[in-house]
């Protein structure tokens, strides 16, 4: 059983590492595309020192640095009658590093995650899921939604 546990300031470095791999395997960036790097760390740095703050993580130590990361935030939409809080948390960046998957570290960092929700009141979790992931998420209560999302790079 992983045991996951918030991350901090300190786990901005690895959390940025994960994503990295988490990217890398799923195409969406190149080895050589770094620029990206150093503003996150600061920005998790900043965001992750805020215990109130609407930004957190579930990190799964290994010696020498995080095995495995699950990042999350809480947006504030108009209520509706499905959800009058109008609260709404997304879950991204979720990663293991390749040799340690398998072994219940993401499923712990997730189980993390959600239960920060739970305590602020978010009732709607939204994620995008490679297939590789799916049976993860659905094995947590995660369904397929009919939203068809869409994108505007400004």
């Amino acid at each position: 059983m992983s045991l996951a546990r918030p991350a901090l300031p300190d786990d901005a470095e690895e959390l940025v590492r994960l994503r990295a791999v988490m990217l890398a395997s799923t195409a969406r960036q190149g080895p050589s595309e770094t620029v990206w790097q150093a503003a996150a760390v600061e920005t998790l740095r900043r965001r992750l020192a805020d215990p109130e703050g609407d930004m957190a993580a579930f990190v799964v130590e290994r010696p020498g640095g995080l095995a495995a990361c699950a990042v999350g935030t809480i947006e504030y939409r108009i209520g509706g009658p499905a959800d009058p809080t109008g609260r709404t948390g997304y879950v991204f960046s979720v990663a293991t590093d390749p040799d340690l998957r398998r072994r219940g570290h993401s499923r712990a960092c997730v189980e993390g995650l959600l239960g920060w929700f739970r305590a602020r009141g978010v009732r709607r979790i939204d994620l995008r899921a490679s297939a590789e992931a799916e049976p993860l998420y659905a094995s947590l209560g995660f369904v397929r939604t009919p939203d068809p999302a869409m994108r505007l790079t400004l």
